[in-house]
């Protein structure tokens, strides 16, 4: 969840980084409950259930955003968009930004092997050396893995993105960094912080805890907003 004063440009609001929403339904909520006040009609789809994803659909995916090129990408993004406030690679200057993602100074197979027995639900870790072309360590060789989500309805994208960033930093913790600012029209606040909404996950694995205990710290939070959200969903 988003605490206050962190708001920013990529976090608004205080809302879990996976919503589960739909922008209608977040146009609703943002607008009642956060005092927005426009004037709002939303127009329900057809034809669509929560649980359907855009294969269902039928229709030729259009890229959201120039870095998530496939469904995968969008599936995973809600954790890999974390290694942004890193010097971890999230596979930028690849063909598949966001589920490949590693580092100059790691080992892909150990790093591969670390987060597959963490037995995440939902996804298993190959091991992969890519070359980003453009963005973070271009021209570099960095080892690390490809994300394979294996069941969408029990992966957890947050927590598998923080397993990430704690695999690649334990990899070699004086190579790794957190990104400085500026980010985002943010010149202050470190950018891994405005991501994550608060400064817990940069100071939680500097203590050294690990992403299931940090995973543990978000449920009850998480699921206040759930009983929030209920009256504003469309579907």
């Amino acid at each position: 969840m988003l605490a206050r004063g962190f708001e920013s440009f990529v976090g608004q609001f205080p809302i879990p980084m996976r919503h589960g929403m739909t922008i209608g339904e977040l146009a609703r909520l943002f607008n009642d409950r956060f005092g927005l006040d426009a004037k709002l009609e939303v127009v329900k789809m057809q034809n669509w259930s929560r649980s359907d994803y855009w294969e269902s659909t039928g229709v030729p995916w259009v890229l959201p955003s120039p870095n998530i090129p496939t469904v995968e990408s969008a599936v995973v993004y809600p954790g890999t968009v974390l290694l942004e406030g890193t010097n971890i690679s999230e596979g930028r200057g690849t063909t598949r930004p966001f589920d490949l993602v590693g580092a100059p100074w790691a080992d892909a197979g150990r790093v591969s092997s670390e987060l597959n027995g963490l037995e995440l639900p939902g996804v298993r870790f190959r091991p992969a050396v890519f070359e980003p072309t453009y963005h973070k360590h271009a021209g570099a060789s960095c080892g690390g893995c490809q994300i394979h989500v294996t069941d969408r309805s029990a992966f957890r994208a947050v927590e598998t993105g923080v397993a990430v960033i704690a695999a690649l930093r334990s990899a070699d913790p004086s190579a790794f960094q957190w990104r400085e600012p500026p980010y985002e029209y943010e010149h202050e606040k470190p950018p891994i912080d405005i991501l994550y909404g608060s400064t817990g996950l940069r100071e939680g694995l500097e203590r050294g805890e690990s992403a299931r205990s940090l995973a543990a710290s978000w449920v009850n939070e998480v699921a206040s907003f759930a009983d929030i959200r209920e009256k504003y969903l469309l579907y």
